[in-house]
């Protein structure tokens, strides 16, 4: 560890010149008494670091300086593929090898190509998860990722929403999609994706599997994004929308909700627009339109709107709604 910890701090002189103690200590993680202790060591081995003092001092490296030691380890190569998503990396266990091998990347790079991905990184960031949501815990994310690099099989317990179940899968695979982790794994003749955060234990086996031959991970979670839309909606809503409710309905349904108020009838003479909107099964549906409030009012299908009346109903009365408020079943 300390040996890995002394070239990050040579490679951070090296590509970003003087740094103070301080600067060091947040890049590295460690206390300011290791810091200097790791200069002395770099010195005492033969490296030109000078310590600079006064208000703008820092250590840096004798002006022209440059270590060799760039070669990246396998696990460093591997990091390479998330460069720009540092939490996924630190949650698969890379974070420190994602460190190390931008690090030696950089310093191997001549001076103005580095200083270009020095400015690239200080421009660009990448943020995965969604907006209002914490990321999911994910113990089991390492016993994934392990069985996905060594081609082991995953003995899992599983929580669904009918239940939990204990399977043994065939890991090939791990997708981040909006923040959320997805194993994408065969079981006996089918590949399926598993949400990670709902694995309550997992055991890697020394069991080895495998691949299926010409497995296209990027192609086969495509073909079941697609899938899963197809099978998600299951009727139609129409609804009346007002002039805020039109600008709600995207945010909250995002396509499906964009492509509905695009096609969207004219206002009536109270502003009001018809919309025809895709809903999935009845529950979710009454679930979807009262997010919308009283910016919409369903039309059709008549047992949609009568659910609707009768879940408005219930609200008014578990909070006390006079009793002569006109609430009915019928649409």
């Amino acid at each position: 560890m300390r040996a890995d910890r002394l070239l990050s701090l040579l490679l951070l002189l090296q590509n970003r010149g003087r740094m103070t103690a301080p600067e060091l200590v947040a890049e590295l993680e460690v206390s300011v008494r290791t810091v200097y202790r790791d200069v002395e060591a770099l010195s005492a081995s033969g490296v030109p670091v000078y310590a600079d003092r006064g208000p703008a001092g820092g250590f840096r490296l004798l002006d022209g300086y440059r270590t060799r030691l760039t070669g990246l380890t396998g696990d460093e190569a591997d990091s390479l593929f998330l460069a720009g998503m540092p939490g996924p990396a630190a949650e698969l266990g890379l974070g420190a090898d994602l460190t190390t091998a931008q690090l030696k990347l950089r310093a191997a790079l001549p001076a103005e190509l580095g200083e270009r991905s020095r400015r690239i990184q200080e421009r660009f960031h990448l943020d995965a998860p969604g907006w209002f949501r914490d990321a999911e815990p994910v113990p089991h994310l390492a016993a994934a990722a392990e069985a996905v690099w060594e081609r082991r099989v995953l003995r899992v317990h599983y929580r669904r929403w009918r239940g939990e179940v204990r399977r043994e899968l065939c890991p090939l695979g791990l997708v981040l999609k909006g923040g959320i982790w997805y194993l994408v794994a065969r079981v006996e003749d089918s590949v399926r994706s598993y949400r990670v955060a709902r694995i309550l234990d997992a055991e890697v086996l020394a069991e080895v599997f495998e691949r299926p031959a010409g497995f296209d991970l990027a192609a086969s979670w495509a073909e079941s994004s697609r899938r899963l839309e197809s099978m998600r909606f299951q009727g139609e809503a129409e609804l009346l929308l007002s002039e805020r409710g039109v600008k709600l309905l995207p945010m909250q349904f995002g396509a499906a909700g964009a492509e509905a108020v695009a096609a969207a009838g004219p206002p009536d003479d109270q502003g009001r627009r018809r919309v025809v909107l895709p809903v999935e099964s009845l529950p979710v549906a009454v679930h979807d339109m009262l997010r919308l409030g009283t910016d919409a009012e369903v039309l059709g299908p008549p047992e949609l709107r009568s659910a609707v009346v009768r879940a408005v109903a219930e609200l008014a009365r578990r909070y006390g709604a006079p009793d002569d408020t006109p609430f009915d079943d019928t649409p």
